[in-house]
């Protein structure tokens, strides 16, 4: 199975409305390399290390599991929890718990 990352990260980048390249300079890559970096990202030829997963996520303003996710509705899931704080979440797993 493939991972889900590489198709993740481009539909997260889309939805925030940036480019390859602006997310990569965002991330502090030089201008040059930036969109070919993210590229290879998106592409599979390469996969970002998890300490780089993080912040690519925090700039997507998305939990950084999503892009692990194998299941896609899970993945769906751990994007609309990722817009909860922690008491929302809080409740949100006590519901879950008691069968809601």
């Amino acid at each position: 199975m493939e991972t889900p990352t590489p198709s993740r990260l481009k539909s997260a980048r889309k939805a925030a409305g940036l480019t390859q390249q602006q997310l990569g300079m965002a991330l502090g890559m030089e201008p040059n390399t930036a969109s070919a970096r993210m590229n290879q990202y998106e592409k599979g030829k390469h996969a970002p290390d998890f300490l780089t997963m993080k912040r690519i996520a925090k700039e997507l303003d998305v939990p950084v599991a999503y892009f692990y996710c194998e299941e896609d509705i899970l993945a769906e899931l751990i994007l609309e929890l990722g817009k909860l704080d922690t008491l929302q979440l809080e409740r949100k797993l006590q519901e879950f718990k008691q069968g809601k």
